[in-house]
């Protein structure tokens, strides 16, 4: 009886590791909505390290090792991974998950996106044309997006489609819950330079007014002049400099220094296999520097 029991447990737990649906992600943002949404019937591996620019990471043998094994890719899209999501893909020869198929998600198509510029030329600086790529800091549409991750998911594996559409529910409501706060914090902000158009999501959501950018151009570095046209633009008004963790270019300090203003490094993505309160987290940080330098 005991040696039966043993081994219907062992043929359970075998069952429900193969039901776990690997799932790839490219950065902590999206690991963190596939687990969100997936809960213990997925298994999540994330790509790039929250610490870094994904515009610019290389594909690594690590990546192609992961996508091999991959059911599902979960990317933020809208080309923001051009540069290495592709070959890297190609080199895993998975079939599952190439472009266009059911096993590749991305999450910008998922939602209107914003800066789209159909005749977009590299002579403006690093540019997407399909639109503004940096959804994650949005969380209202983060949250539709993970109701639309959680359709895919469920096509991939009907079995526990009622487990993923609860998930994408709960994380939608509890958003809405975060909401009134965030709006308390954002409330009669002087406004925002960014360096890069990458926390622009979150701006435009919370009413926070965009002054300007610290880049000239999308991914151009910034040239003594621009910095003194700022100076000369913003000179004896109030507002904050916010900026990512990898975003150490010494105009900030200099900008900041000539306009009396604090400037902020912050993260663009939570940390590595967080789940939802990291991602709050995150959030709560942008709109806390906000509030902080009204």
């Amino acid at each position: 009886m005991k040696k039966t029991v043993i081994f219907s447990l062992l043929v359970l737990f075998s069952t429900q590791a193969l039901a776990s649906i690997n799932i790839v992600a490219t950065t902590s943002s999206m690991g963190m909505l596939s687990r969100t949404i997936g809960g213990d019937a997925v298994k999540v591996t994330e790509l790039a390290p929250p610490d870094r620019d994904v515009h610019t990471l290389q594909v690594r043998p690590s990546m192609m090792q992961a996508l091999r094994q991959a059911q599902l890719v979960v990317s933020i899209g809208a080309e923001l991974e051009q540069g290495w999501l592709p070959p890297a893909i190609e080199s895993s020869s998975n079939p599952q998950i190439l472009p266009n198929s059911m096993g590749y998600f991305e999450a910008a198509a998922q939602a209107p996106l914003i800066d789209a510029q159909a005749n977009a030329n590299r002579s403006q600086g690093d540019v997407h044309p399909l639109g503004n790529p940096h959804v994650q800091l949005d969380p209202v549409k983060m949250a539709d997006i993970g109701l639309a991750l959680a359709e895919r998911l469920s096509k991939l594996d009907a079995a526990n489609a009622a487990k993923y559409r609860q998930n994408a529910q709960q994380f939608k409501a509890a958003v809405e819950a975060k909401l009134p706060q965030w709006q308390k914090l954002s409330a009669g902000s002087t406004g925002v330079i960014l360096y890069h158009k990458d926390a622009n999501y979150l701006l435009t959501r919370f009413n926070v007014p965009l002054l300007a950018y610290v880049e000239p151009l999308a991914g151009i570095p910034p040239t003594a002049s621009h910095i003194l046209s700022l100076v000369q633009q913003f000179k004896g008004k109030k507002g904050v400099i916010l900026h990512t963790v990898y975003q150490g270019n010494a105009g900030i300090a200099q900008l900041a220094q000539q306009l009396g203003w604090n400037h902020v490094s912050l993260p663009l993505e939570p940390v590595s296999n967080g789940n939802q309160q990291a991602y709050f987290a995150v959030i709560d940080q942008w709109l806390n520097a906000v509030a902080n330098n009204k």
